[in-house]
């Protein structure tokens, strides 16, 4: 139905920022009006969101940061954005408030709480945020992205896989061009937060890389700003050709050319991975919460699509043994690129949209 008005809360990371984006891509199609509520860390990844998107950055913050002084700042900062949010709430009333995870949703979320309004959230692995969890059983419905996922008592479940972008869709199952004896591509995606261990890491791996294989590779590696210099440096006189940037906007184009990708086991990496259908090395983030990142990637490496090297494990020789068995082995590396699309769920931004938009017809009765 047209003429209806969505609000999506998403924290500043693109875990919580990218199927935010996916969702917002087809609602706005559907006729919807469209708000994204964030703080200055998500406004950073807004490029993607169609511009007929309005963004409204809110005042959050987190305890997970900061001194004494700011800790102690914390719930008057959020209180005051929850006030903020819901006087805007009640001139302009939303028909529904979904929340994708991390303290920038909680001024939404918290305000659609205290006005009733009808609202639900998000999650992308399958052991909840802090946020989320807090919420979990005050919303009409918890959308999954992973099965299981572990929710507190009073919560009510649904799963529906992580969306992915508009972008990624357009590559859903694009033909994989097995390693051989011709220019490859491996893709490196650290996160917005574990990206250091990848950037000392990933370039001697491949450095010492058998000759056959090294000659032909090509890297796009994404990296933190304070490590781009010495990445690029590092790729240099190893004569490797490398594209090192502290944010792709291509992903998906990087994705559907690799051979190989080695990430994090973020949610939507994973998805991206399973839609467009490639083999990966997969590090998961040793600090994520519950270690949710081992669950993210579990899926993945039980159906043989994804290695896996736990941080504690990471070194050189480590990831150049396993990159140089992937790429020294095309028939494998077919294999695990058809395993990682057979897992996939490429229909779950539209299983999203079919929840929002049954929240929104019943409490419209």
């Amino acid at each position: 139905m047209s003429g209806r008005y969505l609000i999506i809360a998403a924290g500043g990371t693109g875990g919580h920022m990218f199927p935010a984006q996916a969702l917002a891509e087809v609602m706005l199609r559907r006729g919807w009006r469209v708000r994204l509520s964030t703080d200055a860390r998500g406004a950073r990844y807004t490029g993607g969101f169609p511009h007929s998107t309005e963004i409204a950055e809110v005042p959050s913050a987190t305890f997970a940061r900061g001194g004494l002084l700011a800790r102690a700042l914390v719930l008057p900062r959020v209180g005051w954005g929850v006030m903020q949010a819901a006087l805007q709430m009640l001139s302009d009333r939303p028909d529904v408030v979904v929340g994708f995870g991390g303290y920038p949703t909680i001024p939404a979320l918290g305000a659609a709480h205290l006005l009733r309004l009808p609202r639900l959230i998000h999650e992308q692995n399958g052991i909840l945020g802090r946020v989320n969890r807090f919420f979990a059983p005050r919303v009409a419905a918890v959308a999954c992205g992973v099965w299981p996922t572990e929710l507190p008592e009073g919560a009510e479940a649904v799963h529906v896989g992580n969306p992915v972008r508009a972008a990624v869709l357009h590559r859903a199952g694009a033909s994989y061009i097995m390693p051989g004896d011709y220019p490859m591509s491996l893709l490196v995606m650290g996160g917005s937060q574990g990206a250091r261990i990848l950037s000392d890491v990933v370039p001697d791996a491949i450095a010492a890389l058998p000759e056959p294989i090294r000659r032909h590779i090509r890297v796009s590696h994404q990296a933190r700003a304070e490590d781009k210099d010495r990445v690029i440096t590092r790729y240099a006189e190893a004569g490797i050709e490398a594209d090192v940037q502290t944010f792709f906007q291509d992903v998906p184009r990087r994705m559907a050319e690799a051979q190989l990708v080695i990430s994090r086991a973020g949610a939507s990496s994973i998805a991206d991975l399973t839609v467009i259908g490639r083999p990966s090395v997969l590090i998961p983030f040793a600090a994520a919460t519950g270690d949710h990142q081992t669950a993210n990637a579990r899926g993945l490496v039980d159906a043989g699509a994804a290695i896996l090297i736990p941080e504690s494990k990471l070194d050189a020789a480590s990831l150049t043994e396993q990159v140089g068995a992937v790429l020294g082995n095309p028939d494998a590396a077919a294999r695990m690129a058809r395993a990682a699309l057979a897992a996939g769920k490429p229909e779950a931004t539209e299983e999203l949209v079919a929840l929002v938009e049954d929240l929104a017809e019943r409490a419209a009765k």
